[in-house]
């Protein structure tokens, strides 16, 4: 058992979609017990339910009869206001109101919980096998004592980088809550690439897949940079070299990369005003 995490509890846990199963899923497996968690979803998924079924876990399909230390709201945006006026009831002085919605805000967070204890993160998906990169902001009346008891939490399932400009939590959304779709399409294009040059579908597919995982692997290994790593692959006039003159060349890579970044973080703040 862990005695820091259980030490934090009790935790709710609202909103249980992907990646609040995969944020619970990492408490529990790092050492939180199941009687220190309670998790309010209206309709479990076989995910959910999973999860239950492992730790013996109690689910809920309200939040009520408890005022938990931390409350953790994980739905959608567009229904954040509705969902936390509903749990006025369970908030107390003492809890921690932490969202993980990209786009609303601290002060529009404080307005509808009826607290200024709140935070917001944006965990990544590689939460779901404790990979994950977590960014969290605190608002106005968090505790030096409060931020421990969130690394505590979030360190459960990555690395946990705190930001002290709440607009930085925007950029950080684009760059690494959106960072995977950009990393698996870009495998989904390496792949189609090397389809056209006349590979097989499966060992074309199996080539670009490795190549991602294994270039990470080689990238967490060490402290060594990207820029280095690239370096250290790329002989001068070589073969990489070519290819890379192609992607960082005009409107190569980079260009692609800022305007993919720019327009994900556009329609975040979008979502956080509707």
């Amino acid at each position: 058992m862990n005695t820091a995490l259980n030490s934090i509890g009790p935790i709710m846990l609202v909103g249980a979609g992907k990646m609040g199963v995969a944020l619970a899923r990492g408490w529990l497996d790092a050492g939180l017990a199941a009687s220190q968690l309670v998790i309010v979803h209206p309709r479990p998924g076989e995910d959910l339910l999973e999860l239950a079924r492992d730790h013996g876990l109690a689910l809920s399909t309200e939040a009520s009869g408890l005022s938990p230390n931390v409350l953790v709201v994980g739905v959608k945006p567009q229904v954040m206001d509705e969902v936390l006026e509903s749990l006025a009831p369970v908030i107390a002085p003492h809890t921690l109101v932490v969202s993980i919605a990209a786009g609303i805000d601290l002060a529009r967070l404080a307005s509808k919980a009826g607290t200024q204890r709140v935070m917001r993160t944006m965990p990544n998906t590689p939460v779901q096998v404790r990979k994950g990169m977590i960014g969290v902001v605190s608002g106005p009346d968090v505790t030096a004592e409060d931020k421990v008891a969130m690394d505590t939490l979030l360190s459960a399932s990555g690395q946990v980088v705190w930001l002290d400009d709440e607009a930085q939590l925007d950029a950080l959304t684009a760059v690494s809550g959106s960072g995977p779709a950009y990393v698996f399409h870009m495998v989904e294009a390496l792949a189609a690439a090397g389809k056209r040059q006349g590979l097989p579908d499966d060992i074309a597919e199996q080539l670009a897949r490795g190549t991602v995982i294994g270039a990470a692997a080689l990238m967490d290994a060490g402290t060594v940079s990207a820029t280095v790593l690239r370096e250290n692959v790329t002989s001068p006039k070589g073969a990489t070299a070519a290819g890379l003159a192609v992607l960082m060349g005009s409107h190569g890579l980079t260009e692609l990369m800022d305007r993919t970044v720019s327009e994900t973080r556009k329609r975040t703040e979008e979502l956080g005003r509707i």
